[in-house]
């Protein structure tokens, strides 16, 4: 997978894993890592799958409707990623936190959905339920912070508190918070994604 990785000045860290939204590459969201843990490793990553010319992690049929046959497969591309990564780079596998945005809060939530121990922490800014009907892997201790719009036209805020629901019932400590806006990612909620990764994990 299309990637880069950034060595943190930080060998106690955890490793971010950026996971842009539709149309974004791995450098999307360096700025925002930088705000939050500026001095966490890095690894930054492309989304395989092309939707117009667009990347994403996985396709979808319409809006708001997943492949599921496609997800559940590039979610596994992507757990297998960095675990290689982990012995390429020499970072902690069983310390990475995701941090993403739309679509790639959505693979994200994936990964906790479907790999146990794929992730010891998450920001999801703007992610919905990535699969319904599914066992969920034991996130006991797992924090996890989720950003939302009240007037996100993409995503009802129902799928939004249906995705913590689930989370919170395999056991993660979800952190919620709502801004008053729509889609787009807000300084505001970047802000308390900062506040919040500096109680968990310095």
């Amino acid at each position: 997978m299309k990637h880069l990785f950034v060595q943190g000045q930080s060998k106690s860290a955890p490793t971010l894993l950026l996971l842009h939204g539709t149309g974004g590459n791995e450098r999307d969201l360096l700025a925002l890592a930088e705000i939050i843990a500026p001095h966490a490793s890095i690894l930054g990553v492309r989304g395989n799958v092309l939707e117009n010319g667009m990347p994403r992690f996985f396709r979808r049929l319409s809006e708001g409707v997943f492949d599921e046959e496609d997800l559940i497969f590039r979610t596994q591309e992507l757990n297998e990623f960095v675990a290689v990564s982990a012995e390429q780079y020499g970072f902690a596998r069983e310390r990475v936190i995701a941090i993403g945005y739309s679509n790639g809060a959505n693979i994200a939530a994936s990964l906790l959905y479907h790999h146990p121990n794929s992730l010891s922490g998450a920001i999801l800014f703007h992610a919905m339920v990535p699969r319904s009907g599914v066992t969920i892997p034991d996130l006991s201790g797992v924090p996890i912070f989720v950003g939302a719009g009240k007037r996100d036209s993409l995503i009802q805020p129902t799928q939004t508190k249906q995705l913590m629901e689930h989370l919170n019932a395999a056991g993660a400590s979800v952190t919620e918070y709502w801004t008053e806006g729509g889609h787009q990612l807000s300084m505001e909620e970047i802000e308390q994604a900062k506040a919040w990764y500096e109680e968990k994990y310095t």
